[in-house]
């Protein structure tokens, strides 16, 4: 199985498709509750994708009890719930990554990052994660080391199997703050170089003299290769993030990227741009 099989993706894909069944023979919570007698809270977090590993027992049970029959359709839902069930390759690095966040990257097929403070972490350096980490007061060396190689993990698995587009925008301001650590600077803009040359990624550097409207944060958004799967706009918080999938909000942020790709510099000029910083 490529370990850019997301199981967090099968897992939001297995609850859409149980609400549809359950409209579909026009039953409420509370009915299946009734009739599973299950708590509302149980039948919720299965529903929601908050029980992060359903049993197929349960789904067979919810399946009888929407009276599905079609073999076809049980076996297709069935099939979801033990995807759901695998556990990815992030589950090791869990105290220093974001499951959910990696688990929806793992599978996009199309990834729009914009970065207000930092290099993109889908290419950051080693050296790089290892400064921001200590500047964020990650003292111990094994808590800073144990941060690096989920990243770089991170990054190999992306990268192996690429997705068929990754767009990163990012203020130049997180390279100029580097200019007192030139070894960093020259190790991480010679990566971002590197990267620009990769079909799949495109990089634009939005000039530190230049007003832009991103200013409200950093923020991801992914699409997925399967139409059941909508788009997700991740706003990173100081714990899990927020994850946004309402048509109009992801909307929204695909306007602000866009904006903000017209800010930047041209994927033409940044890397010019990049040269003259190590020249």
């Amino acid at each position: 199985m490529s370990e850019r099989y997301s199981p967090t993706v099968r897992r939001r894909r297995l609850s859409e498709e149980l609400r549809r069944l359950r409209h579909d023979a026009r039953m409420t919570l509370d009915d299946v509750v009734k009739a599973t007698e299950w708590s509302r809270g149980k039948l919720g977090n299965i529903e929601s994708g908050q029980r992060q590993r359903p049993q197929v027992a349960e789904i067979r049970t919810l399946l009888d009890t929407y009276k599905v029959s079609d073999p076809g359709i049980r076996e297709a839902v069935l099939s979801l719930c033990r995807q759901s069930r695998e556990r990815g390759w992030w589950v090791r690095y869990r105290d220093v990554l974001s499951p959910k966040f990696v688990g929806f990257e793992a599978e996009a097929s199309v990834i729009c990052n914009w970065e207000l403070a930092v290099v993109p972490g889908l290419l950051q350096v080693p050296e790089y994660v290892e400064l921001i980490s200590r500047t964020a007061l990650v003292r111990d060396p094994k808590d800073v080391q144990r941060v690096v190689d989920a990243r770089i993990e991170r990054q190999r698995v992306i990268f192996e199997d690429p997705p068929d587009d990754v767009w990163l925008v990012f203020d130049e301001t997180a390279l100029v703050r580097l200019r007192d650590h030139p070894t960093v600077l020259r190790t991480q803009v010679a990566r971002l170089i590197e990267a620009a040359e990769r079909p799949e990624v495109t990089i634009q550097l939005v000039p530190h003299t230049r007003l832009h409207p991103g200013t409200g944060g950093p923020f991801v958004i992914m699409d997925f290769p399967s139409t059941v799967d909508p788009s997700v706009v991740y706003l990173e918080t100081d714990t899990d993030g927020l994850y946004l999938e309402d048509v109009d909000e992801v909307a929204r942020y695909r306007r602000l990227f866009d904006h903000l790709r017209l800010t930047a510099l041209l994927p033409e000029e940044t890397v010019p741009r990049l040269r003259e910083m190590i020249a």
